[in-house]
């Protein structure tokens, strides 16, 4: 059976998968990785390339064990990762140095890099849609400071997706629609922007190729083959960045769509034909998959993680009991709190906040207006309180995304691990008012990878019409009118309440839960 192998790097695990030539997937195989922070630099989160390339390899392996298929069936690999993450190499090609995608320790060179003039971090904005939030440049002077004898041998830099590929094929290249998110890039001209580096007084070496997704960049080598198992001369073709490569795999693949991509983080995603940057430089703008569309991006930090949190905190019974039925615990904790009123009995959830890019933290994570009637103030209340701020957060990163648009969705699609939840999909149809579409495959970025594996390949024509025609619709959620108009008095209040707790975090009585680098 001729099959197509994409690679899924993200925060917590790397995973590969198998898809046949229609779309369906038939095999995964995960392997959970740890990115330490250094003792010695305090927000650090190093990538340690060695062992995470022997977990790459393990997956290959195991998933092509499990699956029975030939490694000589694959007809094409291509690889999406977390974006943000970024190696860099030696004029050799040899790995130097690695961080994961929220590395945080470059905040003071954040502080010196405004310090050069003090428009810089919008001037940087205005060409690349970044700002130094989760970018390289303040990362690259950090190493150039605290590691100058790596900081001399740089000569290229790549994402991890193109990390995971150069290994494979031995190509050093990268893609833009990860490769903005360095912040190093000229959005309008989809490629390197030299002069942002001389802007910033560095002086590092950026020289790999861009290569737009689906672009055949080379074979599986002789060495890659024997490490992995993988068939050599196996095509390998030019990936992208974890989001745009859901969009793809969920049929977001028109100007004016919307994705929500509900996992870890939540994105939401908004096509454009022309990327013209905030003027308040609250939203990130990045590139597209495809090449002649770019998106507004807005991020909702955590909501994933916070449910994971709460799920382990205080859910044990459930946990337990969901592991007797054979079931997720979620959808015994969704039972419950599907009976909970809209607002959950007065409970005002602080955890992620509204975008603001330029100025991006986030207060500490609390619970606000708790009552102490064990009857409206339990487990279930608080699990839908977190449920209702991430619906808080989306909506007020799209009505950001308006003011430039000029128009609110009138219909998302929604994919990830969150949209498997019944309840969270309607609440968020309940919040922002308009239909939400769960596509079949909620795991959309590694479908997304495949398409473009396909394309690459030569099987494919075209990305747009590959992904209309696999992605499936398992279900329409519409809006409860009453629900909405309830929820636009609970945010209103939400917004309120929320920048009294910012305001709390920045005066140092209570902490951030995720501050930028250099946002205060």
């Amino acid at each position: 059976m001729a099959a197509l192998l994409a690679y899924d790097a993200g925060t917590g695990s790397i995973r590969a998968v198998l898809f046949d030539l229609q779309g369906n997937q038939l095999a995964v195989s995960q392997r959970e990785w740890v990115h330490i922070e250094n003792p010695r630099y305090p927000g650090s989160m190093d990538f340690d390339v060695k062992e995470n390339w022997k977990l790459i390899q393990d997956c290959t392996k195991d998933v092509l064990q499990t699956s029975g298929i030939p490694p000589s069936s694959i007809q094409g690999i291509s690889a999406t990762s977390m974006r943000e993450g970024l190696v860099l190499y030696d004029k050799d090609g040899t790995e130097i140095w690695a961080c994961a995608n929220v590395d945080n320790r470059a905040a003071a060179e954040v502080t010196q890099l405004k310090q050069i003039h003090p428009h810089i971090e919008r001037d940087v904005y205005t060409i690349s849609g970044q700002t130094f939030a989760l970018g390289a440049l303040p990362r690259l002077r950090w190493i150039a400071k605290h590691q100058p004898e790596i900081y001399k041998k740089v000569h290229s830099i790549t994402m991890l997706n193109d990390w995971i590929l150069y290994k494979l094929c031995g190509v050093l290249q990268v893609d833009p629609s990860n490769g903005c998110t360095t912040g190093i890039f000229n959005l309008q001209n989809r490629n390197w922007a030299p002069e942002l580096v001389v802007q910033c007084r560095l002086s590092s070496v950026l020289s790999p190729q861009i290569n737009e997704a689906g672009t055949l960049i080379g074979n599986v080598t002789k060495q890659g083959a024997a490490e992995t198992g993988l068939f050599e001369g196996t095509p390998v073709v030019t990936g992208g960045g974890d989001a745009q490569m859901a969009s793809l795999g969920s049929g977001v693949v028109k100007s004016g769509q919307t994705f929500i991509c509900g996992g870890s983080f939540w994105q939401q995603e908004v096509n454009v034909n022309n990327p013209v940057p905030d003027p308040n430089a609250r939203i990130r703008v990045n590139c597209h998959v495809l090449p002649t569309l770019w998106q507004y991006e807005t991020i909702a930090f955590f909501p994933g993680l916070v449910m994971r949190w709460f799920r382990d905190a205080f859910c044990q019974e459930e946990k337990q009991r969901a592991k007797e039925l054979g079931i997720d615990a979620y959808e015994l904790l969704e039972e419950q709190a599907k009976h909970v009123p809209v607002g959950s009995h007065g409970i005002i959830p602080i955890f992620s906040n509204v975008m603001n890019y330029i100025s991006w933290r986030h207060a500490s994570p609390s619970f606000i207006n708790l009552s102490l009637d064990s009857e409206q103030c339990g487990k279930k209340e608080m699990f839908r309180a977190i449920e209702e701020n991430a619906a808080f957060v989306t909506y007020g990163n799209l009505k950001l995304i308006e003011e430039l648009t000029g128009q609110f969705p009138r219909e998302v699609v929604f994919a990830g691990g969150a949209s498997k939840g019944k309840l969270w999909c309607q609440i968020v149809a309940d919040v922002l008012g308009v239909p939400v579409k769960v596509p079949i495959v909620k795991e959309a970025a590694a479908l997304g990878t495949a398409i473009v594996a396909g394309v690459g390949a030569g099987i494919y024509h075209s990305m747009e019409a590959v992904s209309e025609q696999f992605v499936k619709w398992e279900t329409t959620y519409i809006p409860n009118i009453e629900n909405h108009q309830q929820y636009q008095e609970l945010y209103q209040n939400w917004k309120i309440v929320y920048q009294q707790q910012l305001q709390l975090a920045d005066q140092g009585f209570t902490s951030h839960m995720w501050i930028a680098p250099g946002a205060l």
